[in-house]
């Protein structure tokens, strides 16, 4: 990602995002991530970056509507909670912003003042570069969706290509994301899509996974065993996948033999409208 090409998709707004002489530097194996709102994503964003090593859970602090909730959850995890926005602010070096999308004003507010030149990195749905530019304008911001798979390191996190980060930011940003799995840059007119695509999509691949499971199970196989089974296969795929860039109408091809098994499975989705289903459930997200 280039920032100077980042700032300028905003009208030239800011001139060069050089790195200024007053800004601290903050290595990504050192920094302090603060989480404004620690629900599902947040924690999972949390549990990927003490999985790699990359942020210890001591340098991680989180705030949210429920404290006694908040309480809970982050000392269960070791992540140290905080009262209020303001206090979070003060303890991190980064911020993530994982509210709901219609809170993100009122979650800013009392801070928007005290965030200097820090990082904020935002996982809320529908919240652009621009829309940032409007609510928080001056801020080094950048626009994120990650899924939940980021909990093992094996998360995709898509991210706005245009952006306000310097360049020194978009590197430790980059650097603390990374640890979380593939970090995808997304312009900002497909962020909308590659964030349905890739955060919804693991509610689908669970239903495909339990599916398969019910299917292993009807036929005699443990439960306990089907789904082990039915995951590590659906994982292995994706990871040939991945790894070959392979079409995935040609894996199938390769597993259908004439005559055989697995071209009669095929043919059963087929006529059960497998594909057209999928196409649907995105376009009712989107429509």
């Amino acid at each position: 990602m280039n920032a100077r090409h980042r700032i300028a998709a905003l009208g030239g707004k800011g001139g060069n995002m050089a790195i200024s002489k007053a800004e601290t530097v903050v290595r990504s194996d050192s920094a302090r991530v603060g989480f404004i709102g620690f629900g599902n994503m947040a924690t999972a964003m949390a549990e990927g970056f003490i999985a790699s090593g990359k942020v210890a859970a001591s340098r991680i602090y989180a705030c949210a509507g429920n404290y006694q909730r908040l309480i809970k959850r982050a000392e269960a995890m070791g992540v140290r909670p905080r009262k209020d926005a303001e206090s979070l602010v003060a303890s991190s070096d980064v911020i993530i912003v994982a509210v709901k999308p219609h809170v993100v004003p009122e979650a800013l507010a009392p801070v928007a003042k005290k965030l200097g030149d820090k990082p904020i990195i935002s996982v809320a749905a529908g919240w652009s570069c621009a829309r940032y530019e409007e609510l928080l304008p001056g801020t080094h911001h950048i626009s994120t969706m990650p899924n939940t798979p980021v909990a093992v390191n094996e998360g995709i996190v898509v991210c706005e290509s245009t952006h306000t980060l310097t360049e020194r930011q978009e590197k430790l940003v980059r650097s603390l994301l990374e640890s979380l799995g593939t970090v995808q840059d997304i312009d900002s007119s497909l962020m909308s899509i590659a964030g349905t695509i890739s955060g919804c999509s693991p509610a689908f691949v669970a239903m495909v996974i339990e599916s398969l499971a019910d299917a292993a199970v009807k036929y005699g196989i443990p439960r306990a065993l089907a789904y082990p089974l039915v995951s590590q296969t659906v994982a292995g795929t994706a990871k040939l996948q991945l790894a070959n860039g392979t079409h995935p109408g040609a894996m199938k091809d390769a597993v259908c033999s004439p005559g055989g098994t697995t071209i009669r499975g095929v043919a059963a989705l087929e006529e059960a409208g497998l594909r057209s289903a999928f196409i649907k459930a995105i376009d009712a997200i989107e429509g």
